[in-house]
């Protein structure tokens, strides 16, 4: 009997000791707090909302409820992943987010109310069944919460982060995004007089009338333009030009300006647009997140 027991003690106790004190974990753990409230800047005030209630106003803002049902649900997924990464980066300000396209675009149930109308109870319940299914998961990346960008609509490809916000993300590269053909914002076109569009970048009238691209990013999207000597950002011009993005050309007829432009937003992450596309090729919402978010794991938290 003893020797049993001194043989248990050597094959079992020993390695386990050595294991718990030697060996160290070097998993990442993620703890889910059931009442974590999200601090939103909302103009002046600064309202507190539980985090999946929140989830829920950023979906029904951001995207629209008529939507695929896969698509809610991978954008409830990024938009719960950006604002966890918020929450933790201004822990130490008075608020975790603003309610507007800086951050997340959010809306109370009373503000949904008044958008959707008598759509309300279809597209309240279709939302909240989209957060719901997907309740707690994240993307993460080497183990921590990605900045889950997102954006209306690509030019047919999405954009490495660096050449759009100079810092490169591995998680955020340039993806086929061929689905966003379905957006409305695909192709759009604006039109002025040459006058407008001299008034319109502050610079003076001019028969004569100059464009040089001086640099775009990889997929064609500008970076800087130099309109009669003047050098702008592409985000100067779509500022300025009330354009939908900084893929864009300019064509002179006569006195008129026309400049045709592909895609919606900033190009970086998530097309939403291409979610919707791809859930209506019968993807499932974590093939959607995988597509655009590159190398990264759903977790529940």
């Amino acid at each position: 009997m003893k020797k049993m027991f001194l043989i248990f003690i050597l094959i079992i106790i020993i390695p386990y000791i050595i294991v718990t004190l030697f060996i160290k974990d070097n998993t990442q753990k993620f703890y889910f707090i059931k009442d974590v409230n999200v601090r939103i800047k909302r103009n002046e005030n600064i309202v507190e909302v539980p985090l999946e209630e929140y989830i829920i106003g950023v979906v029904s803002a951001e995207m629209p409820a008529s939507f695929e049902k896969e698509a809610l649900k991978a954008q409830a997924v990024a938009a719960r992943s950006y604002v966890l990464t918020k929450m933790d980066q201004n822990k130490n300000l008075e608020y975790d987010v603003v309610d507007t396209v800086s951050h997340q675009v959010y809306l109370n149930d009373e503000e949904l109310k008044n958008k959707w109308q008598d759509k309300y109870d279809e597209y309240s319940l279709k939302v909240k069944e989209a957060v719901l299914e997907t309740k707690g998961e994240v993307l993460i990346y080497d183990g921590k919460i990605i900045e889950a960008f997102f954006f209306s609509t690509s030019s047919g490809f999405t954009e490495n982060c660096e050449e759009v916000f100079m810092e490169a993300l591995p998680y955020l590269r340039s993806v086929d995004s061929h689905y966003d053909e379905i957006s409305p914002a695909y192709n759009t076109t604006v039109s002025m007089s040459l006058k407008e569009f001299y008034t319109k970048l502050n610079l003076p009238y001019n028969e004569e009338l100059n464009i040089e691209v001086v640099s775009t990013t990889s997929t064609g999207r500008i970076k800087t333009i130099k309109i009669n000597g003047t050098t702008f950002t592409g985000n100067q011009m779509t500022s300025k030009l009330k354009l939908k993005s900084t893929f864009f050309n300019i064509v002179r007829n006569d006195s008129n300006i026309t400049i045709n432009t592909k895609g919606y937003g900033h190009g970086v992450g998530m097309s939403q647009y291409g979610a919707n596309g791809m859930a209506m090729e019968g993807y499932k919402y974590d093939d959607i997140l995988k597509h655009y978010y590159s190398g990264v794991e759903i977790i529940k938290i």
